[in-house]
């Protein structure tokens, strides 16, 4: 039973780490306040994205399959 749920761990990894290598990055909104005049204002909304290294990628894919790797491992009695 462990050494399953290890090995759907590795495959999760694997999986979102290869998202995250495809897409750099996760995209968000911010809103920014442009002018305030007092009752008046005017907002601006803009388009971000937080970066994410490919490093983290490439780690999530290399924990990800030694976790597979393990987990296909039959337990010895």
């Amino acid at each position: 039973m462990r050494n399953r749920l290890l090995a759907i761990v590795g495959v999760v990894l694997i999986l979102a780490g290869g998202v995250s290598l495809y897409y750099r990055g996760i995209p968000y909104k911010s809103r920014d306040v442009v002018i305030d005049l007092g009752p008046v204002t005017a907002t601006a909304v803009s388009e971000r994205t937080w970066p994410i290294p490919p490093i983290v990628g490439g780690l999530a894919i290399a924990c990800g399959v030694v976790l597979v790797v393990v987990g296909s491992r039959r337990e010895t009695k």
